[in-house]
């Protein structure tokens, strides 16, 4: 999809066509999630942080974003898309990877189905998509970047729609592109090929595999050198099975007392574990992520024997694994992440005493366990009573403020929070 997030935001508020406009968080510490082809054009990218692409282009419009209008709009586009193959891999809410070899030849080539499927989107969705055909998904990914439109100060020139890559024109088309443009090339890595003079794709496809494997290792040098020659054999996987959920907070403000910090990790527990239930899942390994002041970052996991899904479960272990990182810097940012994932609810087990002698403390394995047993039958009932009447129905103590009771979504501020001064969500 083109500039995604930023082209639903305008399609619901007409009045910003032809407006810069920029999807993310707006405070000091968010960062862009998405921004429309007139924002570009003065430099402003995803993953920019937001205070910087504010200088770029002092005009823009910043719009804090809303999941789950756009989680909508994917099903939209997923159930659009599957009506030409049932072979559809998601790549996050605004791309997906299409096996069309199987499509009946009475619907024309791989590239007119492309257009078919292209028009379709625009016609129901009056959004638009750019298409990459090609016989592997790395080829077909960089075509669909080819077929984009150019962000200019004029305006945005459009661009192709739909780029085929045909067999024979596959390692001239890849060649030329830089290094970057490979999966798995990240800044360190790039810099590990720039040392050595390599900068396309071209020169790392003339480097010998052996030289490769030396500077990066056996696995990364071999796979990287197998898709600068064109290999990528990997299927379209149509479904993926969920690894892990998390949630993470950045605050406005660095926390610098752990009490408080503890307090924050569980309403991120809280958070995790109500999307957990809604899928119908529960995890055994607890992930804490911290970010400094500094912005340099530790994480911290804990696996338990049986699977948890409520708030006051997975706090007890969260707060623990807080207790084990000193907040002395500043902590500007917690994440909550549980996996070893198992579909249903959990079993129910007997809570045993897991502490190390009389008169110590529970553990926290035995802490989670009974909590996880007692606020079973509450969590479903808040659950329920959430489905009939709405997320803020209903919330704990510190969910209410003086508008009411809020209750954080999973991806109600994943872009940092916003500017306080513009009245949007905290």
């Amino acid at each position: 999809m083109d500039a995604f997030f930023a082209s639903v935001e305008v399609l619901d508020r007409p009045e910003l066509a032809g407006r810069p406009v920029i999807v993310g968080g707006s405070g000091a510490r968010g960062v862009v999630a998405s921004c429309n082809y007139e924002a570009r054009a003065f430099g402003v990218r995803s993953a920019m942080p937001s205070v910087r692409a504010r200088h770029l282009c002092p005009g823009a419009v910043f719009v804090h974003g809303r999941y789950d209008r756009y989680a909508e709009v994917s099903a939209e586009l997923l159930g659009i898309l599957s009506s030409f193959t049932p072979l559809v891999e998601p790549i996050g809410l605004d791309e997906a990877f299409l096996d069309v070899t199987g499509v009946p030849r009475s619907r024309g080539t791989a590239e007119q189905v492309a257009q078919e499927a292209r028009s379709a989107v625009r016609a129901r969705l009056s959004l638009a998509c750019s298409i990459g055909v090609a016989r592997s998904k790395l080829l077909a990914k960089l075509a669909s970047r080819a077929a984009k439109p150019t962000a200019t100060l004029a305006g945005p020139r459009p661009g192709r729609g739909v780029v085929l890559i045909a067999p024979d024109h596959e390692l001239a088309f890849l060649h030329p592109l830089p290094v970057e443009a490979l999966w798995g090339v990240g800044p360190s890595t790039a810099r590990r090929l720039h040392g050595v003079g390599v900068r396309t794709v071209g020169q790392l496809a003339a480097l010998p595999q052996a030289a490769l494997v030396r500077l990066l290792g056996r696995s990364h040098g071999a796979h990287l050198a197998a898709l600068a020659r064109g290999h990528d054999p990997s299927p379209v996987v149509p479904e993926r099975p969920t690894k892990s959920i998390g949630h993470e907070q950045t605050f406005a403000r660095d926390v610098h007392d752990v009490a408080d910090l503890r307090r924050r990790a569980g309403s991120i527990a809280a958070v995790v574990a109500a999307h957990l239930r809604k899928n119908r899942l529960a995890g055994r390994t607890v992930t804490l992520k911290i970010r400094f002041a500094d912005f340099s970052t530790v994480t911290r996991s804990h696996t338990l024997p049986v699977a948890l899904d409520t708030g006051p479960a997975l706090a007890a272990v969260a707060e623990e694994l807080v207790g084990t990182a000193a907040p002395t810097l500043g902590v500007r940012l917690v994440g909550i992440s549980v996996s070893g994932l198992q579909r249903g609810a959990p079993s129910r087990q007997l809570a045993f005493d897991l502490a190390a002698g009389p008169g110590a403390e529970p553990s926290v394995v035995g802490s989670a366990i009974r909590l996880q047993d007692s606020w079973r039958d509450v969590a479903a009932a808040v659950d329920a009573v959430r489905e009939r009447f709405g997320r803020e129905a209903l919330g704990t103590a510190d969910q209410l403020g003086t508008r009411g009771v809020h209750v954080p979504d999973r991806r109600e501020s994943p872009w940092g929070p916003a500017d306080p001064s513009a009245g949007e969500p905290p």
